[in-house]
């Protein structure tokens, strides 16, 4: 690696840590001024407004990275080409006999190092996190109650209803289970005072234990119920481990499933969507097919929107940094609009998952390939 290699390599990631840590520290101005209530609040509770709030935004911190990785590369180069431009070096270093396409190597590969490290942490980082993430600043330590969303369990056919959940304990407030043909033997309703999810063990699959049954009555006198092979609806006559007023049923839609919504699409890794599209309990949509796809175009777009970015600068020896903010936010804005118009087109299955995630790097290669020639220079 040459001194300039250095210079320029040491030039974009001092943008783009300024970069980060500017836009970061104004969502977090803004966020924290509008939250302020509820995080005095919790911190009452906790001991401490400060180490809440540092714990709080270090998780968002992490997805606001995720969200941003692209725009922040595109900056970061922008500015270090506008910077080297400004000081007449890019004329210095070609009188030298390195082309420009040489002197922007270093700050296309930590573009492109960038993009590999936003990968990995929506895969490897924020599904671990999903807990934290998935909570608001009126809900920080999960004991807020939530309405619960309806949902079917495709498999079963179960309808779960309920009054409230509580992500701290995983638990239903006032369960209230429809029961489809093949399972209403005891009636059509499956109702107790409270249900907590429960991941398999040798007892039983996963699924949902609910205390204090109400219906139908006498639950701990009633045989289990199966559907096809598998028991369903596990009684106290068939199941030691259950009390008198309990009784258990087997689902494969998680509490995270039933209560996510678009949280759990947007903190799961790819593999975690795709166990669910497989998962014959979820009826998942368009929309996580289109979200699949654009997990794996998405490094592919953010160098795209690099290679549609710095020839802009390039080509017109452009030395005002005003100048290249405004080109920056006006190709951000066609970029992203077109990128989010595709994928709603295929959430609403107008277009295909595929063509949806991949239709916008499609459109813009091929003007990203053309307008390359300064790079190759």
């Amino acid at each position: 690696m040459r001194i300039i290699d250095r210079y320029l390599l040491r030039q974009f990631l001092q943008v783009l840590l300024i970069c980060f840590c500017s836009l970061t520290g104004l969502y977090v101005v803004f966020d924290a001024f509008g939250n302020l209530d509820e995080f005095l609040r919790y911190g009452e509770k906790q001991g401490g407004v400060a180490a809440l709030l540092a714990e709080y935004y270090a998780y968002r911190s992490i997805f606001f990275f995720d969200r941003t990785s692209g725009i922040l590369a595109l900056v970061a180069a922008m500015f270090t080409v506008t910077w080297i431009q400004r000081h007449n070096e890019l004329t210095a270093l070609a009188a030298a006999g390195l082309s420009t396409g040489r002197v922007m190597r270093p700050v296309l590969y930590a573009a492109m190092a960038v993009a590999v490290l936003a990968a990995l942490n929506r895969e490897l980082v924020i599904p671990r996190l999903s807990g934290p993430l998935s909570r608001d600043a009126k809900d920080l330590l999960g004991d807020t109650g939530r309405d619960l969303q309806p949902t079917y369990d495709q498999k079963t056919d179960i309808f779960f209803r309920g009054r409230q959940t509580f992500a701290n304990e995983q638990k239903i407030v006032e369960p209230n289970f429809l029961m489809p043909p093949g399972l209403d033997n005891y009636g059509k309703q499956l109702s107790a005072g409270e249900a907590f999810y429960r991941a398999p063990d040798v007892n039983h699959p996963s699924g949902y234990l609910l205390r204090g049954v109400t219906e139908p009555t006498g639950i701990a006198s009633l045989a289990s119920l199966q559907l096809g092979r598998e028991t369903i609806l596990f009684t106290p006559r068939d199941a030691p481990w259950l009390k008198p007023d309990e009784c258990f049923v087997a689902s494969e839609v998680n509490f995270e499933q039933l209560t996510g919504g678009n949280r759990f699409r947007q903190f799961s890794s790819t593999r975690q969507l795709i166990l669910g599209l497989r998962n014959p309990s979820l009826a998942f949509g368009a929309d996580v097919r289109v979200t699949i796809h654009s997990r794996v175009v998405q490094p592919l777009l953010d160098i795209t929107l690099l290679l549609l970015g710095l020839p802009l600068v390039l080509a017109r020896e452009n030395r005002n940094i005003f100048l290249a903010i405004g080109l920056c936010l006006a190709l951000v804005t066609v970029f992203m609009l077109v990128v989010i118009a595709c994928q709603y087109l295929g959430g609403i299955y107008l277009l295909t998952p595929a063509l949806a995630a991949w239709l916008p790097l499609l459109i813009f290669l091929p003007a990203a390939v053309g307008m390359s020639d300064p790079l190759r220079a």
